[in-house]
């Protein structure tokens, strides 16, 4: 899910196993630009997150990622973003890839958020890696 979306960027564009980075118009998640913009991802279950790998835009306004935060937890409360932060984003080159380290923060949800007035989240691939509390990898 995520808190809009601009044109056909849903959502699910930023798990489908794509990049964006041949096709950015049909790879890439997109909110509208937005007070907040945010981005979930709901394992279904309780995981250890030890890393998140996030891939920008390469075309126009990779900045637009600068100080995003990537939340892991069970809340949805103020759409996740009361969740501990894993890291803040201070930026991603366009059309790269930069993993991030939760130290195995645990959690159901996964979410990305600016904070914000006028904002838009752009995301072309989120992947992430951890453990069930089985120990049963992600």
């Amino acid at each position: 899910m995520q808190s809009s979306t601009s044109a056909d960027w849903f959502a699910e564009k930023a798990i489908d196993g794509n990049r964006g980075l041949q096709q950015l118009n049909t790879g890439c998640s997109s909110t509208l630009n937005e007070t907040n913009p945010w981005w979930r991802l709901d394992l279904h279950d309780v995981y250890r997150v030890s890393e998140v790998v996030i891939t920008n835009r390469k075309n126009c306004c990779a900045e637009w990622i600068n100080g995003a935060e990537i939340h892991i937890g069970n809340s949805l409360e103020n759409n996740g973003t009361n969740n501990p932060i894993c890291a803040v984003i201070p930026d991603i080159p366009a059309g790269k890839s930069n993993n991030y380290s939760c130290n195995r923060l645990e959690g159901r949800y996964v979410i990305i958020h600016i904070p914000g007035d006028w904002k838009i989240l752009t995301l072309c691939e989120v992947e992430v890696y951890g453990y069930l509390a089985g120990n049963s990898l992600l």
